[in-house]
């Protein structure tokens, strides 16, 4: 199978508002496929339909080989799904979450007990299977889900902000197990506003007001989507003087970093007369996604 996943002008509307315009991807076996984009982008909406939980109102899709119009129950066998919310039971257990988990995918039953305890391996929960799952911090909550989700080992898991409202060593933790999952041929699909998230993924679709704007590597879209010299500015009252230098003729854009400014500049040349005009040093940095977000977002 060439394509774990393939959609064709993917497209779904509510009433007079479209959530995802002619949305057109194809996702490698084994690929964690980053879908980026601000809330409200499409992107919890394009992952439902690609679940069969949404029907698309037009265009075509295949997920693993099956047709979403025509094989979702096939599709809904044989993937695995996790929510931002995670679909958890707090009056059960951790191990009895798993367990519910394993019958509802249909796990064989001579495999269940071996599939749980090897989840909760994952999950960092052994010693605490029997604990409540109300009891649980958000970081182990998440690795849980993560772990009800795959028990049945899907080609595929469509993964939708799995790491809102977690910590940092959480998001990171939860991450290295995404990259293990893909090693071994899982395909994920993961939707996230996270930038640093991103850089774990093999191919990043981003996408604004439902419509797809790019799609590349994290390095190729780093070097290619910011065409110019992208510069980074330490001024004081930086939203003051923000619009001012924006004015600039050999001035592209400019984005605020925390307490830092960046500016893309037309080409090399133009970093004296930046300098002279702001009294600053104009230092030269290499882009980050969140760089490239923002240039996408500024076309759109």
């Amino acid at each position: 199978m060439e394509y774990a996943v393939t959609t064709d002008r993917l497209t779904r509307v509510f009433g007079n508002f479209t959530a995802v315009d002619q949305l057109t991807l194809q996702i490698k076996p084994g690929e964690i496929y980053g879908f980026l984009g601000p809330n409200g982008s499409g992107k919890t909406t394009a992952i439902r339909m690609l679940c069969g939980i949404l029907e698309p109102t037009s265009g075509t899709a295949t997920v693993l080989g099956y047709d979403l119009s025509r094989e979702t129950e096939q599709i809904k066998r044989r993937i695995g799904y996790m929510s931002q919310k995670f679909s958890l039971y707090d009056d059960l257990t951790a191990a009895e979450n798993l367990g519910f988990y394993a019958g509802l995918y249909n796990t064989p039953s001579r495999e269940r007990k071996s599939r749980v305890q090897e989840m909760l391996d994952m999950a960092g929960l052994i010693g605490r299977e029997d604990e409540l799952v109300a009891n649980l911090s958000g970081g182990w909550k998440q690795r849980l889900a993560l772990g009800c989700a795959i028990i049945s080992r899907p080609a595929i898991v469509f993964l939708d902000e799995p790491t809102s409202g977690v910590s940092p060593t959480s998001r990171r933790r939860f991450f290295n197990i995404i990259s293990r999952l893909a090693s071994e041929g899982t395909t994920v699909m993961v939707t996230t506003h996270f930038m640093d998230e991103a850089e774990y993924c093999n191919k990043i679709a981003f996408i604004s007001s439902g419509r797809l704007m790019a799609v590349d590597t994290p390095d190729n879209l780093k070097q290619n989507v910011l065409a110019g010299c992208l510069v980074e500015l330490d001024l004081p009252n930086v939203m003051d003087q923000m619009e001012s230098i924006e004015q600039l003729p050999y001035v592209k854009e400019c984005s605020v970093h925390g307490l830092l400014l960046h500016v893309l500049l037309e080409d090399e040349s133009s970093l004296g007369a930046l300098e002279d005009y702001t009294g600053v040093p104009a230092k030269p940095i290499i882009p980050s996604l969140e760089d490239v977000f923002i240039a996408l977002a500024n076309k759109n």
